[in-house]
């Protein structure tokens, strides 16, 4: 099977590839060989965040594989509790330390934290960092439609990307539709509900009829929507087989099938509060 991964074209044009690996809840000492396993394996699109604590990790993987920097996608994420216009670029320059890069290619607001009402104004200093040239794009995650549609009224950039919880066990309909409606690309975090779906009867059923792995199953079934992903592994193998899902194809009665799957079962944080 292939590994060429298809590139996904932002609202404002910039390419991301549509399979990344994420590194949530990879320990800060673990992050540096699961990236460089990642990169060998020929990812590349990393996904990161300052609450993550393993940005300086990252950064280290892309300088020891010496690969162009142009060549590897690198998203990383405002912390809740930094909102506001000024700390919110202070925020960014720490994480460009920290990943040692000039240039982030995807920055996102990590949460919309209604409680403190900040995300506009956040949103307006990331619309300066656009600007700046210091990000080739902003988006957000975790934002419901009431999100998106008063950073649509009040500000002027439209986010390149929404990255929210999608799996076979929580779809999230509204909040794709709503992105998709606003010309922004849906990006899923745990992706494979952090293996729960795995288990589910129809999930291995469809993936003995192609001989492959749940894993991948699920994977090409957000593919197969357009979706972007970011599947999570610290195992070789399970890095490996996860960017595999370019040599088989669901058809429309087992993309169904998934699509039945929905249990309401989110596993994250709800956005609406916080």
């Amino acid at each position: 099977m292939s590994t060429d991964v298809p590139m996904t074209t932002l609202n404002n044009g910039v390419q991301i590839p549509q399979v990344g690996i994420g590194v949530f809840q990879v320990p800060a000492e673990d992050t540096q060989r699961v990236v460089e396993t990642a990169l060998e394996a020929g990812y590349r699109h990393i996904d990161t965040a300052a609450g993550y604590a393993n940005e300086a990790g990252v950064g280290a993987a892309l300088r020891a594989t010496g690969l162009p920097r142009e060549d590897v996608f690198v998203t990383t994420k405002l912390r809740p509790d930094e909102h506001g216009a000024e700390s919110t670029l202070r925020a960014f320059e720490t994480s460009r330390r920290e990943l040692r890069l000039d240039v982030v290619d995807l920055y996102l607001v990590h949460w919309p934290r209604p409680s403190l009402d900040l995300y506009v104004e956040t949103w307006r200093s990331f619309e300066k960092l656009y600007a700046e040239e210091a990000v080739r794009a902003i988006g957000v995650s975790n934002f419901l439609p009431e999100h998106l549609e008063r950073l649509r009224r009040e500000t002027d950039v439209v986010p390149a990307v929404n990255q929210v919880e999608v799996h076979p066990a929580f779809q999230n309909a509204e909040v794709v539709a709503a992105s998709v409606a606003a010309g922004i690309a849906v990006e899923a975090y745990s992706p494979i509900g952090q293996g729960a779906s795995l288990t589910s009867d129809t999930v291995r059923r469809i993936a003995e009829e192609h001989g492959v792995t749940p894993a991948q199953v699920v994977l090409r079934w957000h593919l197969q929507q357009d979706r972007i992903v970011i599947p999570k592994s610290v195992t070789p193998e399970r890095i490996v087989s996860n960017i595999d899902l370019f040599g088989f194809e669901l058809d429309a009665d087992q993309l169904s099938a998934i699509d039945r799957l929905e249990a309401g079962q989110r596993i994250g944080g709800d956005p609406a509060r916080g």
